[in-house]
């Protein structure tokens, strides 16, 4: 699953297959915790991620939707910038 992102110690990746993984969405790995994040709500849809790391994905995830959305339909991963 390719890097997108690395901010704060945490990773973000993303992965897809067409209908397959739906919905549109991204993972967010913190140590040994993980959290699935959908792009459309921006809410944890699944995982143990940390509230702290939650507060950070979402608020990076804000500032990124549009890019997120199109990357996942495009199926054309770039690098995103990090969260400062």
């Amino acid at each position: 699953m390719p890097e997108i992102s690395h901010f704060y110690g945490i990773i973000i990746k993303m992965f897809y297959k067409p209908k397959e993984h739906n919905p549109a969405h991204i993972h967010a790995i913190y140590n040994e915790h993980v959290g699935l994040f959908n792009l459309f709500t921006l809410e944890m849809m699944e995982g143990d991620l940390p509230a702290k790391a939650q507060s950070l994905v979402k608020e990076w995830l804000i500032i990124h939707k549009e890019e997120l959305l199109q990357m996942w339909n495009s199926q054309v991963l770039t690098k995103i910038p990090p969260l400062e």
